[in-house]
């Protein structure tokens, strides 16, 4: 197997009641995409298996505590998760089997503010060869994407290049910041950005906000991008905090409303989303209906991992981890919650393997309650 595509195989491999103020599923979605890209796939809802409606969650231990505002997480290849804090701009190390924090060290350039700050991290598709780290962050100036190698043999707070700056000019503000990063199945670099507080920049096709970018790892366009010659892959949203892929290389997306409905979407290319003139399900065909949406106060949906058929999406105002089973790009039940107000805010969720999962809360943001050993990562079971 190629070097380029090691990463993204191994994840795939893990495969990913209304007027109560429930969850609500969508019907299947309209595409107004135009174009395609390497990973991109139909629904194939005939001959997929479809998980189960009712699944279960058990934590079962926390691999560490005592964070400070973490963000993105990061599985290495032969152990260990990188975590990256958003206000103090650093990455660390985790063991995963001795909960032993190492600082690889504090990411230049950061300027932390509000929602701001050192956000998604990822790994490159080739980092057993490069050992190279993508990470977002606000700047002083914008949102950007930069790449720093990692050594780690130099010592603790030492171990990270200078960083490499592949991809700027996201908008920036005190909120709607986007930030998460992955890279998809194809090998390329998509990043969820936010419209920064200015709702008109997500239907203007022009502007970096409100969008899901599609970028080859040094920062160009991707080829077979549904725009010639543009970087966004997706637009109409507000503020996207969560991707994931399934098995069959369908990409998903959470993302923020304002104060009716959160959503998740099957994100497909070229296709608008809505934002700011539709929130949650639409009857105006030009835009794509979510597959799921809840009000805030049930989600406020974070990260997202796919796990055989099932996504699992940490919500931070909700305070739970909601399961969604797919059938092909719709939800094949009803939302399951668990979890809730157990831990608090949940930022991240990240697939480990077989039936289990890292979440990362996220008491410590400003607009939690944190209590003794909050933030922490917690490794939990999810059917």
């Amino acid at each position: 197997m190629p070097a380029v595509f090691a990463v993204a195989a191994l994840l795939l491999t893990a495969g990913c009641s209304s007027g109560g103020g429930g969850p609500l599923v969508g019907p299947p979605g309209r595409t107004t995409a135009t174009g395609t890209a390497p990973g991109t796939a139909p629904s194939g809802r005939g001959t997929e298996p479809v998980p189960p409606a009712k699944g279960s969650v058990r934590v079962l231990r926390t691999v560490a505590e005592g964070l400070k505002t973490p963000w993105g997480l990061a599985p290495l290849p032969d152990g260990g998760l990188l975590l990256s804090s958003r206000d103090d701009g650093t990455i660390i190390r985790i063991d995963e089997k001795t909960g032993r924090r190492t600082e690889l060290g504090t990411v230049s350039g950061v300027a932390p503010a509000g929602e701001g700050g050192l956000l998604g991290v990822a790994l490159s598709p080739a980092y057993t060869s490069d050992h190279m780290i993508y990470a977002y962050f606000t700047s002083a100036s914008d949102n950007r994407i930069v790449r720093m190698r990692y050594d780690e043999r130099k010592p603790p707070g030492e171990q990270l290049d200078a960083p490499d700056t592949v991809f700027k000019g996201i908008p920036k503000g005190v909120v709607h910041n986007g930030g998460r990063i992955a890279f998809g199945p194809d090998g390329m670099l998509y990043a969820g950005t936010g419209d920064s507080g200015e709702r008109g920049l997500a239907q203007d096709r022009r502007s970096l906000g409100g969008k899901i970018l599609r970028l080859t790892p040094e920062g160009e366009p991707a080829p077979g991008n549904p725009f010639p010659g543009s970087p966004v892959y997706s637009y109409g949203h507000r503020n996207v905090q969560g991707l994931a892929w399934d098995d069959r290389q369908r990409l998903f997306a959470s993302e923020f409303g304002q104060d009716t409905w959160d959503e998740l979407n099957a994100i497909k290319p070229g296709a608008n989303y809505g934002w700011p003139k539709a929130e949650g399900r639409s009857s105006d065909t030009a835009f794509q209906n979510p597959v799921a949406q809840w009000h805030p106060d049930e989600a406020s949906p974070s990260g997202i991992a796919c796990v055989k058929g099932v996504i699992w999406m940490a919500g931070l105002r909700g305070r739970r981890l909601w399961r969604i089973p797919l059938k092909g790009t719709e939800a094949a039940a009803a939302p399951q919650a668990f979890l809730t107000g157990e831990y608090g805010r949940l930022r991240t969720v990240v697939a480990a393997g077989g039936d289990r999962a890292w979440l990362v809360t996220s008491n410590t943001d400003g607009r939690g309650r944190p209590k003794k050993g909050d933030d922490r990562v917690l490794e939990a079971e999810v059917r």
